[in-house]
């Protein structure tokens, strides 16, 4: 099996080890052997139709296993009388389902109660977008008792800087929701445990083998990991002018079975895995009559344009007989091809569904990272310009930050966007959530 471990790392490979070889030799995948006929994959291989059956069988339940979880399925046939009785009510499912709060109300309410135990989630933006002060709320927030918290610690594993721990004690003595609280029912610090980390070998090595004993013995109910791109940037940046698409592959490759180890952590150990995701600018190709052309360009001037200026470029597209500006989401694309990248990573990366947004950003790691993710958070920040006069040439000051957070894709809460910022005691809303999703008001 040529990907069997990166698929099912638990999968008990010992009632099937004298067809894997063949099936090895084959070039079988796991995906051949679910899609294709059980006598198809035994002629390729040269193996038995029947244990070729029993591996398929055995694959596929063990993956109803694992996206099932630990909810046990019951017996229809023993209870078929009894089906009334086994139904709960919603809202004891719902308090059955614990999270992570982010300590603030609004912002809960938009993740669906906080972030969830047993998933890969990623918090994504660019730099001082919040990602850091978001997952700093988190290591204190899961100490609480339900349903704020898990009454559990937390594992923090740096890539770039240490843990800010002044930052943490300024949070934990400021926000009302924790200063508050008695002795015994406070957070702290003592209960975070930390490690700073260098290469992907060490990254490897301590996820692999080290993160387990952890969880099990410091009691950890989230991991945190701070920044997942930092060390496979540099690592892939050095080889990838020697090595070409090699470098790529490989690096695809081991983006599959971190997902898969992640994802399994945080399955195994019911715990919530966060990670912090960079970003990097995205380039399309944009019509420069188009309204976000001309959006981007005013952004960067310095002074508004003269009268003189404008009649001029009117002119300019008057004479061109330049048509008229097609539909927004149309002028953001670089193809009209639905199926084309381009076309559909305005839906799951957080930048390119908004008709205003003219920074074009691209959560870092690609397309296979993106697939391994339960959730993906982006942060996204627009500058705030001082209005005042300006003299010719002089950059416009900017007086702060509009900030939002985006639930791009989930699989416990739907798409919304929330305004919020950054203050002395974490994070916290800056504005109504939209009910329906489609924006912020």
């Amino acid at each position: 099996m040529t990907n069997l471990v990166t698929v099912l790392p638990n999968f008990d490979v010992k009632p099937y080890t004298h067809i894997l070889p063949s099936l090895e030799k084959a070039l079988i995948s796991t995906a051949d052997l679910l899609s294709l006929h059980a006598v198809d994959v035994a002629k390729r291989a040269q193996v038995p139709p029947g244990e070729v059956t029993k591996l398929s069988d055995a694959l596929l339940q063990s993956l109803h296993s694992g996206v099932n979880g630990t909810i046990s399925t019951p017996d229809r046939r023993n209870n078929a009388g009894s089906a009334a009785d086994e139904l709960e009510p919603g809202n004891a499912i719902t308090k059955q389902r614990t999270s992570i709060s982010t300590l603030d109300e609004r912002l809960d309410f938009a993740l669906g109660g906080g972030i969830r135990p047993g998933y890969l989630t990623e918090v994504v933006g660019e730099s001082a977008a919040g990602k850091t002060q978001f997952l700093l709320t988190l290591l204190l927030s899961v100490q609480l008792s339900p349903p704020q918290g898990l009454g559990k610690s937390a594992l923090y594993i740096s890539t770039e800087a240490p843990l800010q721990t002044l930052r943490l004690a300024q949070i934990l003595n400021t926000h009302p929701g924790l200063c508050t609280l008695s002795q015994q029912e406070r957070p702290s610090l003592s209960r975070i445990q930390s490690t700073h980390i260098h290469d992907v070998e060490a990254q490897e090595h301590i996820l692999r083998y080290q993160v387990p004993v952890a969880l099990e013995k410091q009691n950890v109910g989230l991991l945190v990991i701070d920044s997942i791109a930092a060390n496979y940037r540099a690592e892939f940046d050095r080889s990838k002018a020697r090595k070409g698409a090699e470098s790529f592959a490989k690096r695809s490759n081991q983006m599959v079975q971190l997902g898969a180890l992640l994802r399994d952590i945080a399955r195994t150990y019911g715990v919530a895995v966060v990670v912090a995701n960079q970003v990097a600018d995205r380039f399309t190709t944009i019509d420069p009559f188009s309204h976000a052309y001309r959006m981007s360009q005013s952004t960067q001037r310095s002074r508004p344009e003269s009268p003189l200026q404008a009649r001029s470029v009117r002119s300019e597209a008057l004479s061109q007989n330049v048509p008229p500006d097609p539909p927004a989401h149309e002028q953001m694309l670089a193809t009209d091809d639905p199926l084309a990248l381009d076309h559909q990573q305005r839906f799951f990366t957080g930048w390119g569904d908004d008709p205003e947004t003219v920074d074009f950003k691209t959560p870092s790691l690609g397309l296979t990272w993106t697939n391994q993710l339960a959730t993906r958070i982006a942060l996204l920040k627009e500058p705030i310009y001082e209005e005042r006069a300006y003299q010719p040439g002089e950059d416009r000051s900017i007086a702060g930050w509009n900030r939002t957070a985006k639930i791009v894709f989930s699989a416990w809460c739907a798409e919304r966007k929330i305004r919020f910022e950054i203050w002395e005691g974490g994070i916290r809303n800056h504005g109504e959530p939209d009910e329906s999703g489609g924006g912020t008001t």
